[in-house]
């Protein structure tokens, strides 16, 4: 990854210092980065969150530099990967928790910047077409894979089959996107940019991450007013949160099989 060449330094000023910056992440960073991925499957606000390039990025920082001997998290990447892919499974087994015991009471809400029932329904939609394997897909669907959860619980999946298929979807997400973050530094090109801008692409992650939940809660809770204003129902009541509510069957079917003019959501064309 690197051959000794010191670090870019991002400014004069002292805080921006790569060694300052990877100091004072330290043990902290991945513990940040493991609650977000728990967030995203775990609470009905982690749709905010970019869980995808989060995990990329980690994996590229567990690469040694000059200025983060054990990268910047100061574990192996094989730990860093273990625990981001336990991060999501669990925040998996918590929201179908949620949903479960919340039943369909947990859509019965008005629409902000932390929740739509156009969400639920978009999930709704994946169940419908690709059954329980919904589960395992959603992980790379942003939106789908914090409701998916949700609406197993609440529509009572069987806890075995549900459990298998968050732990699949948890290696193959958590565990693999991060493995492949790591991976991707190897390519000379990328490792050399690794290792002399790791504090850029920090501060890049942290920033990133912070201005992209923002953006999508203000935008959200934009559509929102705007639906409100037009004078549209914006408050789900429990008869439409029942709406909401899948069939048991659904979750046992598979793939609905592609239709000649299927154009890939689900809808037969002419």
């Amino acid at each position: 990854m690197t051959d000794g060449t010191p670090v870019h330094n991002a400014a004069l000023i002292p805080w921006l210092d790569p060694e300052t910056i990877i100091a004072a992440a330290g043990p902290w960073a991945l513990l940040v980065v493991c609650f977000i991925v728990f967030a995203e499957t775990g609470l009905l606000i982690g749709f905010l969150l970019p869980g995808d390039t989060l995990l990329v990025i980690s994996g590229l920082l567990s690469h040694s530099t000059a200025a983060a001997p054990n990268g910047v998290f100061g574990v192996n990447v094989w730990w860093v990967s273990l625990l981001i892919g336990l991060s999501a499974f669990l925040g998996g087994e918590v929201g179908y928790l949620i949903g479960y015991k919340g039943g369909p009471a947990v859509f019965e809400r008005r629409e902000s910047g932390l929740f739509s029932v156009k969400n639920v329904e978009r999930t709704n939609a994946f169940f419908q077409k690709y059954g329980g394997l919904t589960v395992i897909l959603a992980r790379f669907v942003p939106i789908v894979r914090t409701f998916a959860p949700v609406a197993a619980g609440v529509g009572k999946m069987h806890r075995g089959q549900y459990t298998l298929f968050n732990l699949v979807g948890a290696i193959l997400w958590g565990f693999g996107l991060t493995m492949f973050g790591y991976l991707i530094g190897f390519i000379p090109v990328v490792g050399d940019l690794v290792a002399e801008y790791i504090d850029l692409i920090l501060l890049a992650a942290v920033g990133g991450t912070a201005l992209v939940t923002l953006f999508h809660y203000f935008r959200e809770r934009s559509k929102a007013k705007r639906a409100a204003a037009r004078g549209e129902d914006v408050e789900t009541d429990a008869v439409e949160a029942q709406a909401l509510v899948l069939d048991s069957e659904v979750f046992e079917r598979g793939p609905e099989p592609r239709h000649d003019g299927d154009d890939g959501d689900g809808a037969a064309r002419p």
